[in-house]
């Protein structure tokens, strides 16, 4: 597996801290994201299903309770084995397979569904990484993505919170707003047939900074970041204290596409 650089460090980072993503992830282990995507997404017995940077393994997971023959993937191998724990202690067995995501190592038309959640922030290629996902699905399968995005309308939201993420988290490369992923499917010949974006409270800054081992300088130019942050920044991401934390809410998209028939 040859990687590039800054997936050399997405791996390095996620090895690092594949401890904090188990079942019990303040995040990831809710899964109202997927299940309001399911209604668009027609799922038959024992459709093959990929889910591509599987991280602690919870969307492979709800893919094996709704009947699916899973293979997660992930560019790291602690992570791999932490979703293999997941699927095991509620008695699914899951293929895993460790591989970056804009590369995947199966035959054209291998899968009923392609998904990848909360990941593809961390992507060199994300157009890359849509074609590659169109090969491998079979014809009328889908791609759900689910990822943390940014107004369409407000470079300066956008960079902003970039610029908060690369600080707390140095595997981070871009949030892709909406206009860019539908146009993005609809180059690589999906038809995208459901899209909402949905906002999502965050957790309390400090154990953001934990779970990523955040450098003490970066945790303090994030949180200047958040103090100085202009009113466009405060009203995208509704930033304010509770109790002396701040709160603030990330936008998350939801997507459903589908490759054409034969």
């Amino acid at each position: 597996m040859k990687l590039n650089s800054q997936q050399l460090a997405v791996q390095e980072q996620f090895e690092k801290q594949s401890s904090n993503y188990g079942s019990s992830h303040q995040i990831l282990s809710h899964l109202e994201d997927l299940q309001s995507l399911v209604p668009y997404v027609s799922i038959p017995a024992h459709a093959p299903a990929l889910d591509i940077a599987t991280g602690g393994g919870h969307t492979a997971l709800f893919l094996a309770r709704m009947g699916c023959e899973v293979t997660a993937s992930d560019i790291s191998e602690a992570m791999l084995e932490v979703a293999r724990r997941l699927a095991a202690a509620e008695g699914f067995s899951i293929h895993t397979r460790q591989h970056a995501a804009e590369e995947l190592p199966y035959p054209a038309e291998s899968f009923a569904i392609v998904s990848c959640r909360v990941a593809p922030h961390h992507f060199t290629n994300p157009a890359h990484f849509v074609q590659e996902a169109v090969r491998v699905l079979m014809p009328g399968g889908f791609l759900i993505i689910i990822d943390t995005t940014v107004p369409d309308d407000s470079p300066e939201a956008a960079q902003w919170l970039d610029r908060v993420e690369k600080l707390r988290d140095p595997s981070h490369v871009r949030l892709i707003p909406p206009a860019e992923w539908l146009s993005l499917c609809r180059q690589a010949g999906l038809e995208t047939q459901f899209w909402h974006v949905t906002p999502v409270k965050q957790l309390d800054l400090e154990e953001h900074f934990r779970r990523a081992n955040t450098p003490m300088e970066n945790r303090k130019e994030v949180l200047r970041l958040v103090e100085e942050a202009s009113p466009v920044v405060r009203e995208s991401y509704r930033i304010t204290k509770e109790e002396e934390k701040i709160t603030w809410f990330w936008p998350r998209l939801g997507l459903v596409a589908r490759k054409a028939m034969d």
